[in-house]
């Protein structure tokens, strides 16, 4: 297990060095100045180049990314050229918002989708299945910017049951409370989670149909189990495989949703962040944002690979 967990590891960091020179490179070769769209169009060509000095953008693009990778490995990732002040304290602000929002549609994604997915692989091919597989069709079909507006006009402006947009913050000095802030985040969650879970649903149906032909699940039902025990306690578990890969590529999907999503509510978010730093042209806050999102990617792909070995031994054996 250690030489397999070693293995992974070492490819986790040649990835993430990887990525960082591809999103270095692709921030490099965009058209523009920071410091020209900082002091407007009509700034003296002087004091444009006096603040390009300062900002370090007169040096070798060698020598950027050597100190932009130095400053990742000590966490001091610079200031923001539009903000004025650390993008560490930028980010982590946002984050506060964005990770719950995120987590909260990856919860909501697994809970209906394995209900749903499960649900129809034990139904095969009556009303049941085939209900869930119109209803995972629309969700697939529907974008989620679009599916965020409806449920704003519905809930928020029809029935009124939740504000249109905006956080109220997760503490009583910030203006708002837990419960509050959970509110404000429901709606973009399940903006988020009915796309995924329409997706998620059937990679689970298609993954529980296979293991219940398998005879491990006959052998189940023979020793006495209930198909309810059989289908959730021996199905399921031999079923997750292509249901964590997906799960895996779905969580940077939601986390790549937020940055509409969050535009759509309003919402404080990282994704906002980086829309806003991008019509900035703010790039040490872009590059950074982006390369977190990047190393959030690679590293929910780490872990699916850990439970892929936890859930198949098999896997860790033949990875040796």
């Amino acid at each position: 297990m250690s030489a397999f967990l070693l293995r992974r590891a070492l490819t986790l960091l040649l990835t993430l060095l990887a990525t960082s020179a591809l999103v270095f490179l692709v921030l490099e070769i965009l058209p523009g100045n920071a410091a020209e769209l900082l002091l407007g169009p009509d700034a003296a060509p002087e004091a444009v180049a006096a603040l390009a000095d300062k900002l370090g953008l007169n040096q070798s693009a060698w020598t950027r990314y050597l100190q932009w990778l130095w400053g990742l490995l000590r966490f001091e990732l610079g200031d923001s050229y539009a903000y004025g002040s650390p993008v560490a304290e930028l980010i982590a602000e946002r984050l506060a918002l964005t990770v719950p929002l995120a987590l909260l549609a990856m919860v909501l994604t697994t809970v209906l989708a394995l209900s749903m997915g499960v649900y129809a692989a034990a139904r095969h091919r009556r009303a049941g299945d085939i209900g869930m597989m119109v209803f995972s069709q629309l969700g697939i079909a529907i974008p989620n910017f679009w599916f965020a507006i409806l449920l704003i006009l519905l809930f928020a402006v029809k029935l009124q049951w939740f504000s249109a947009g905006g956080f109220p913050g997760w503490s009583e000095a910030q203006g708002g409370g837990f419960l509050q802030a959970l509110q404000a985040l429901l709606l973009p969650a399940v903006a988020l989670a009915v796309v995924q879970a329409a997706i998620l649903s059937r990679i689970t149906r298609s993954a529980m149909l296979e293991v219940l032909r398998e005879d491990f699940m006959r052998t189940a039902r023979a020793k006495g189990l209930s198909a309810r025990q059989a289908l959730w306690g021996h199905g399921l578990r031999n079923a997750m495989i292509p249901v964590l890969t997906v799960m895996g590529l779905q969580f940077a999907n939601l986390l790549a949703g937020t940055i509409v999503v969050e535009n759509v509510f309003t919402l404080p978010g990282l994704g906002r962040l980086i829309f806003q730093a991008i019509a900035n042209r703010d790039l040490v806050v872009v590059r950074n944002c982006v390369m977190l999102l990047a190393a959030l990617v690679v590293i929910v792909n780490f872990v699916v690979d850990v439970l892929y070995a936890l859930i198949d031994p098999r896997i860790k054996t033949a990875a040796l």
